[in-house]
């Protein structure tokens, strides 16, 4: 095997999806892909099996998601370089990614000759990020954020709890649950429960079941 060729992990739980990426990615002269995963365990395992060059990682998978597997690994190889490969715009998915260890972040519906541009760049140590995800981590910067305990809130307002059953949830005072709702809606810039769970859903601080 050429000693330069461009070692890549492919991560997604869907067959089509990892199977599409790998046919894509190993026509190309420079590439080659070591491994696929299916899950956050398997991917784990592969990443530390064959350290690839770049890891292409979907960030919605069955056991974890994307961001915590780049969170357990990163430290560890902080040289690793992950592709964030999602179907979710919002934001805060954007921010939290990078924020991980991310050298790039796509959407699923990036044109092939993008995705295969951000691989490149970041075998060649560098970050990657289209314009349009470069405007919501900007948009992100200059939002006022929630805290993790308004993103345990409104997750739960998501859930259709109540004030009452979220104070017992969280093991807090109605009160105080009361006071973080009106600093989620504020945040938010909402005018109700159902606004914020809307916007919060938008910018992708809760994501819906599946």
């Amino acid at each position: 095997m050429n000693s330069k060729m461009i070692r890549v992990l492919v991560v997604d739980d869907h067959p089509v999806v990892r199977e599409g990426l790998s046919a894509m990615i190993s026509r190309e002269p420079d590439m080659t892909v070591v491994a696929q995963a299916r899950d956050a365990k398997e991917a784990t395992d592969l990443f530390r099996s064959h350290l690839p060059d770049v890891t292409l990682l979907d960030l919605s998978l069955p056991d974890k998601n994307g961001v915590e597997v780049i969170t357990s690994l990163h430290p560890e190889f902080p040289g690793a370089r992950f592709v964030v490969l999602s179907v979710f715009d919002g934001n805060e998915d954007i921010y939290r990614a990078l924020k991980a260890g991310a050298s790039s972040y796509l959407l699923k519906d990036s044109e092939p000759e993008e995705l295969l541009h951000a691989i490149r760049e970041l075998n060649a140590g560098k970050k990657y990020l289209p314009g349009r995800v470069a405007s919501k981590l900007a948009e992100r910067i200059t939002e006022d954020y929630l805290t993790p305990r308004e993103q345990e809130v409104v997750q739960l307002m998501a859930d259709g709890k109540s004030n009452k059953q979220i104070a017992v949830d969280l093991k807090l005072s109605e009160g105080t649950v009361k006071n973080h709702v009106t600093n989620v809606l504020e945040k938010l810039r909402a005018t109700s429960r159902s606004h914020a769970i809307v916007e919060a859903l938008r910018r992708g601080i809760i994501h819906a079941a599946k």
